[in-house]
Order: structure tokens, then C-alpha cells, then sequence
């Protein structure tokens, strides 16, 4: 069994999380914002306007809220394991202690679970007397970029952070389904930032692809603020009226232009 300290924990995943974050942002950050990349640039009109260039001042500011954030996540990461070495949390790493078949269950049910929290903690941080305090900081920028993906301000992080550790609490979850989980995020916090002008216009924006947030629809979302607040799945946005009514159809025509002109 792991058995080291909390602060041992909490530097080892600061460094951990710091290279995640360097490598899948910056790696993203060098493939679709360079000039030796315009193959993956759609070069038909952006309907959402959104070919802007990026400041380095302000991915500067997203850098900083992003160490901040992962100095945050260190801290949850160490209280989990923490708590694993004390016998206290539902963690295992016996893949057969549940079956096979729960891994993928597990997997599914976190996701579905974060989604629901994000989603209302984040609107609940656009609340006017919160917003300032706890989401003010990831919108100042307006025209995201990969860096963007963690740049969380130091509470919002903190309430973030609460459900991966209240979930390890609660439910059993091998550690290759807790690391699955904490891939995905990352993966898709940035995929979420890249916006609309760095991919092909099409992407992901299939049948499949309308179930799912995708960076234009988070881009609408950093656009205007009272819109799409989902993390994975677009159902909540739907059911809950705070999907973009014009956001379909907008992209069908768009879509319809660029297959006649091609």
C-alpha cells in the first residue's frame, strides 16, 4: 500500500499536474496556433466570428490561474491519497474485486455525475454577486485558447476539486478508472478551448457530436456568459433552456454552404 505524507503527495502532484497541463495545452497550444499548421484550419467563414488573434498578455494571465489551480488540485490529489493510505476512501486497485464490467460502469457514472456538478456549480458561478469572486478569471478570456482550459480562479478550483474528492469517498473506483476519468478532463478542458477557428468547421458537429460539448459550443459560451454551461453533455443545456436556440441551425447552414462550395 502507498504510504508516504501529505506533503510529499501534494509536490509530486503539483509537479504531475503542472507537466500535464504544459504538455497537453502546450502541445495543442504549438500543432493549431503556429503558421506551419494551416491544414487543420478551416478557412470557411467563422460563424461565430471568432478569428481573433490571442495576446500573449493574455495567455500569460491563463498560465498563472493555471499554476494557481494546479497548487489547488495538488492539495485534492493529496487528501485522496492521504486518505487511501489511511484505509478511508473507496479506492482499489484490484480490477477484479468489482469485475471488469464495473470499470467501464464506473467510468460512465463519473463523467455523467461531473457533468451534473460542473454544470451547476458553473452556473451558479455566473451568479453576479459570485461571478467576481469565483469564474471571473477564466473569462477574461474571450476568445479562448488551449491555455485557457485550467485557468480557473483559486476557489472556483477548490469547488471543482470537491467532487473528486468527495467521489472517492463515496463510490469504488480503481485507480486506472480514477486516472481514465482525470485524462478525459484534461483532454477535454482543452479540446473545449480551442475554438471554432483552429478546426475544421464540421468538427464535431455530427449527429454524435451534437450530445456533446465541443469547442464551439463552449466558444458561444465564453461569448455569452448566460449560455452553455455543461462540461461533457449538451442535455442539461437543452433541458434547461440555456442552449443557444440558434446554435443548430447556425451550424447547418454553415455546414451546407461549405459542402457546396467544396
Amino acid at each position: 500500500m502507498l504510504n508516504h505524507s501529505f506533503k510529499f503527495y501534494g509536490i509530486a502532484f503539483f509537479g504531475i499536474i503542472l507537466l500535464r497541463y504544459f504538455l497537453v495545452a502546450g502541445g495543442t497550444y504549438l500543432c493549431l496556433y503556429l503558421p506551419c499548421s494551416p491544414s487543420l484550419i478551416d478557412q470557411a467563414a467563422d460563424p461565430l466570428g471568432q478569428d481573433r488573434p490571442h495576446p500573449w498578455r493574455s495567455i500569460q494571465r491563463d498560465i498563472q490561474l493555471s499554476v494557481l489551480s494546479a497548487g489547488v488540485f495538488a492539495l485534492a490529489a493529496a487528501l485522496m491519497m492521504s486518505g487511501y493510505s489511511a484505509g478511508l476512501t473507496r479506492l482499489y486497485s484490484d480490477s477484479q474485486q468489482y469485475g471488469l464490467w464495473y470499470l467501464g460502469v464506473s467510468y460512465g457514472a463519473v463523467l455523467i455525475l461531473q457533468d451534473a456538478y460542473f454544470y451547476f456549480s458553473h452556473r451558479l458561478f455566473h451568479h453576479p454577486m459570485l461571478f467576481p469572486w469565483l469564474h471571473k478569471g477564466h473569462h477574461r478570456s474571450r476568445y479562448p485558447t488551449p491555455w485557457t482550459s485550467f485557468a480557473f480562479d483559486p476557489l472556483e478550483a477548490i469547488v471543482q476539486s470537491l467532487f473528486l474528492v468527495a467521489i472517492v469517498f463515496l463510490m469504488p473506483l480503481h485507480f486506472i478508472t480514477l486516472l481514465a476519468v482525470l485524462t478525459t478532463m484534461t483532454v477535454w478542458a482543452v479540446l473545449n478551448h480551442i475554438g471554432i477557428d483552429r478546426l475544421p468547421l464540421s468538427f464535431p458537429h455530427h449527429w454524435l457530436g451534437r450530445w456533446f460539448i465541443g469547442p464551439a459550443h463552449h466558444s458561444i459560451h465564453h461569448l455569452k456568459y448566460t449560455l452553455h454551461y455543461g462540461l461533457y453533455f449538451t442535455f442539461w443545456d437543452s433541458i434547461l433552456g440555456t442552449n443557444d436556440p440558434n446554435y443548430e441551425q447556425k451550424f447547418d447552414q454553415h455546414l451546407a454552404v461549405k459542402k457546396i462550395i467544396d
